[in-house]
């Protein structure tokens, strides 16, 4: 009978976790990314910026400040994407070729390759929208919050690490004289300034790539993984210790 009441306690403790709420493992139901968004060309502007990966779907928060406030009297409209393709990283001075003293597109694409995905307000991701002005953020400073379905180019190199966010436009008159006369080079029906980068950055994969699980009935999933992971373990003593301090009551009264 003691032997018995001594190897019950465990496999019952174990039944009774099962049924306690609340007690989960953390389970990875996506993966996080980020990215700090430095100036380029002089633009003296910053930024950060979190990409939550569930499947293809990408929820993007973006805050973006110091960047050309306006143009012609209206918000400067600012095109930003998701590049790829290149080396995975942010151009340096040293790209500028033709000495104008910008790191234009087509001198930074070697570095961030081209555009994968574009992060417009509305509508079109494609690479096609990538100079959409009309839906692109705009003025000095942003916040930008935006899910959508990332193609598979994007995915890879967002999970390859080679994924590049660059926000485009400068003010124009920070520029040297040889480039404020110079037309954009991928549209040249917009001066240098609208399209050449002002911020980038390279998306990492984030230290805090796995969400907490809670049980259904508490809809609490806000405790980090392992702190999960130790109250299922601190309940499953508790409940072996419970368990156990039973068996122990009902064998001194059996022996009394």
């Amino acid at each position: 009978m003691k032997k018995s009441l001594r190897l019950l306690a465990p496999v019952a403790a174990l039944g009774v976790i099962g049924l306690l709420p609340g007690v989960a493992i953390a389970q990875t139901s996506g993966a996080s990314y980020q990215a700090q968004l430095d100036a380029l060309n002089g633009s003296g502007a910053s930024g950060t910026v979190t990409l939550q990966l569930t499947g293809d779907q990408a929820t993007i928060t973006e805050k973006v400040s110091g960047l050309a406030a306006s143009f012609m009297n209206a918000p400067y409209p600012h095109v930003q994407h998701i590049h790829g393709g290149g080396m995975g990283q942010c151009p340096t001075a040293a790209a500028d070729k033709n000495g104008d003293g910008v790191v234009n597109v087509k001198e930074g694409a070697p570095s961030y390759g081209g555009i994968q995905t574009t992060l417009s307000t509305s509508g079109d991701t494609s690479p096609t929208a990538g100079t959409e002005l009309k839906i692109a953020p705009s003025g000095g400073s942003f916040t930008y919050n935006r899910t959508i379905t990332l193609d598979a180019a994007t995915l890879a190199s967002v999970k390859g690490g080679t994924a590049v966010v660059v926000v485009h436009g400068l003010d124009p008159a920070s520029l040297s004289a040889q480039a404020q006369g110079e037309m954009s080079e991928i549209v040249p029906s917009l001066p240098l300034a609208a399209t050449s980068p002002a911020v980038c950055g390279v998306l990492q994969a984030s230290q805090m790539s796995t969400i907490p699980s809670g049980a259904a009935d508490t809809g609490n999933g806000s405790s980090g993984g392992a702190s999960t992971e130790l109250l299922a373990v601190g309940t499953g003593a508790l409940a072996v210790a419970a368990v156990g301090g039973v068996a122990v009551a009902r064998r001194r009264r059996t022996e009394g």
